[in-house]
């Protein structure tokens, strides 16, 4: 969390959220995420009997597994008609991100878009289904042909003796600075902006306090231990969310944000003179050795 590019990138999120509550921005903030339930969800504490002889019997392993996917807002609470609860083939987390994809995601978003009722600032995280760039490059393993034929679409030019080490160096000179995303420039033409929060930094997302809220009504209900019955319990958790639980979570996700904005203000005054004092400058160094040729 503290490496200088995620740093970099926190304080540019912190900063355009604070704007957007100093300016008074009428636009409502969606909060969007993924999460999943597996079948034998339960509390960690089970009722027993005093002899310890009868109780709660919880089957072994996590069983299956359902994929959850929404966005809300603490303006009105979850967006209308864009719930998605599906079951993953498998409880594996390689296959939990195998089946909630790119193309899956997609769909789920353009939808969940046209149930907006007005324009929106849409925040979510770099999750890789949700950064497909907006333009495809040429790939570490792209064939050396493919990527003349790019650079020849680009008019980009080349001459057929350069090796593909040089042609994917013209490659990554053509790219842009800034990574342009295929589902930011979708909500755009249709009237919206994406915020992306930086990586590692799900506490500035509210709706990870809903998933907290669902996962523990599932938890507290599910005696059954059947995925339909989990899959009944996660819908109406969900449906259970009132825009007022929306409010109180984006309330302390804001207070989070301005505290670590100022936060993030004292940093350079803070570690400047501890950073000087372990790195002493070229100068002094250059000091030193004359102090040593002295003697």
């Amino acid at each position: 969390m503290e490496r200088n590019d995620i740093v970099a990138a926190r304080v540019k999120f912190l900063r355009k959220m604070h704007e957007f509550r100093r300016n008074n921005d009428s636009r409502p903030v969606v909060y969007l995420d993924e999460t999943w339930v597996n079948q034998n969800h339960t509390r960690g504490y089970i009722w027993q009997n005093s002899d310890n002889t009868e109780r709660l019997k919880v089957p072994i392993g996590k069983g299956g597994r359902l994929i959850v996917c929404h966005a809300g807002s603490p303006s009105f609470g979850f967006v209308k008609n864009s719930k998605l609860v599906f079951r993953c083939k498998s409880g594996s987390s390689a296959d939990y991100h195998s089946q909630m994809n790119a193309t899956v995601f997609e769909q789920w978003f353009v939808d969940m878009l046209g149930n907006l009722e007005k324009p929106c600032i849409l925040v979510m995280d770099n999750a890789p289904y949700h950064s497909t760039l907006y333009e495809d490059y040429p790939k570490s393993n792209t064939k050396k042909i493919d990527v003349q034929t790019w650079l020849q679409n680009k008019s980009i030019p080349f001459i057929p003796e350069e090796t593909l080490c040089e042609l994917r160096e013209k490659v990554k000179l053509s790219m842009p600075k800034e990574k342009k995303y295929k589902l930011d420039e979708i909500a755009f033409q249709m009237g919206h902006e994406v915020v992306r929060l930086p990586l590692y930094h799900c506490q500035y997302n509210p709706i990870e306090m809903i998933w907290v809220q669902i996962t523990g009504e599932v938890a507290e209900k599910n005696h059954s231990f059947k995925m339909a019955d989990v899959e009944v319990l996660v819908n109406n958790a969900l449906d259970e969310v009132t825009k007022e639980n929306w409010t109180k979570c984006g309330d302390h996700c804001d207070k989070i944000q301005d505290d670590d904005l100022v936060k993030e203000g004292l940093r350079d005054e803070i570690l400047e003179p501890i950073i000087l004092t372990i790195n002493p400058d070229d100068s002094s160094s250059d000091d030193d050795d004359d102090d040593d040729d002295n003697f």
